[in-house]
């Protein structure tokens, strides 16, 4: 596909002080109320009213929370542009002092979700103006997912109910506080890493500690796995794959002069590639299982899928570049590195080319250092009117696009 200058279509202005000041206080209110992963009535509720007020017509996912609405009529021929909310909440509590602090004990909007359904809403608002202005070029769908940070992620149900039907492309943005607010990091290929998680139980007869050689040393068992599993897998597959196992959980035994009969260990497993990521159920299990056969104990292992990594489109990343040079110049563009976290955005990357942005909420000058999942989480709210208009230019400029 041949894309034209970014020059050829007409973007919006700034965003009218009214908008503005409605998506503050749209996000304000869902940071105030957040919800865990499909758990998010309340929030699609509110999606719902604002985008029927709007004259657009959404439609609620099958379990009941999440939706997706298209605006301006799909055309066979051209494939839709789709834009990508995430709703859910994390279970941890909200330490800050402001206004708009946490009602709900226990959980938070600590990674910015908040900031992205607003966004995207922003995005369709105008959307749906422009549309009704014989402005829009092709048919756009936003999709407001629930349960991102449930693994395997909410995106798995919102593809198997059909939300990329008729979608060519996909977009997204994930907050990030180390970038300032009007901003963007950007790269084509692999932005996130994969993540899948583990629990492993170890089981042995038990016994005293003054006769260790007559049982098994379950504890002494636990402890080699946790570091030398890792060691294994260090020399089995290739270093630039980035395969890491961390463990966050290790518990066993109650007494001091007992040797247990029972043991756990739960952890994640990251991967930077791809095809790494596949293999490494099978690599994870075999080492676990040596490892533990070497002292005795017998192993149970439970690898649970989470989500592969996400790997950037360079055709659709070139997209968004555009998009926000065409809004706010290329010195609002900063090139990105690969991080480990994971993002069920991927998902969506197994079936249609797509890329995500990462969005800039740092109050510019700011140099305290703060990171995602944290109770005292929070951003500049002026990162909500960068991602609108990156989003709208992004679909405008799609939907020029000659085959």
């Amino acid at each position: 596909m041949k894309s034209r200058e970014p020059g050829s279509v007409t973007l919006p202005g700034k965003l009218p002080a009214t908008l503005r000041d409605e998506l503050i206080m749209f996000r304000r209110d869902l940071h105030m109320h957040p919800e865990l992963g499909k758990q998010e009535f309340r929030t699609t509720a509110a999606l719902k009213a604002r985008l029927e007020a709007a004259g657009l017509a959404p439609e609620v996912l099958p379990a009941g929370t999440g939706l997706i609405c298209d605006i301006g009529t799909p055309d066979p021929e051209r494939p839709m542009l789709a834009i990508r909310a995430d709703l859910d909440a994390l279970p941890i509590p909200d330490v800050k002092t402001v206004a708009y602090r946490s009602t709900v004990a226990n959980r938070a909007h600590a990674c910015g979700h908040d900031v992205h359904t607003t966004s995207v809403l922003g995005a369709g608002l105008v959307l749906a103006e422009l549309d009704r202005q014989g402005l829009l070029p092709n048919a756009v769908r936003l999709i407001f997912q629930p349960a991102e940070e449930v693994l395997p992620g909410g995106a798995v149900d919102v593809v198997e109910a059909g939300a990329l039907n008729g979608v060519g492309r996909i977009i997204a943005v994930h907050c990030d506080p180390r970038v300032d607010a009007g901003r963007i990091g950007l790269r084509a290929g692999p932005i996130t890493s994969a993540c899948d998680r583990l629990e492993i139980t170890l089981d042995g007869p038990g016994g005293h500690t003054a006769r260790p050689h007559l049982t098994t040393d379950l504890v002494t068992a636990a402890a080699r796995v946790a570091t030398d599993v890792p060691a294994v897998l260090a020399r089995r597959v290739d270093a630039r794959s980035g395969l890491s196992v961390t463990w966050g959980r290790i518990e066993s035994g109650h007494a001091p002069n007992v040797i247990p009969q029972h043991a756990e260990l739960s952890g994640t497993v990251r991967c930077l590639d791809l095809p790494a990521w596949r293999d490494a159920p099978d690599l994870v299990h075999a080492a676990i299982d040596e490892v533990a056969s070497l002292h005795r104990a017998k192993s149970t292992v439970t690898y649970v899928r989470g989500v592969p990594p996400v790997v950037n489109d360079a055709a659709v990343a070139e997209l968004l570049r555009d998009a926000m040079a065409a809004r706010r110049g290329p010195h609002a563009i900063e090139d990105t590195e690969q991080s480990l976290g994971g993002e069920d955005f991927s998902w969506y990357l197994e079936h249609v080319p797509g890329a995500m942005a990462r969005l800039g909420v740092r109050v510019p000058g700011d140099t305290r250092v703060r990171d995602l999942h944290a109770g005292d989480f929070d951003v500049d709210e002026s990162a909500i009117e960068a991602a609108v208009e990156l989003f709208t230019a992004a679909a405008l400029l799609n939907g020029t696009q000659e085959t």
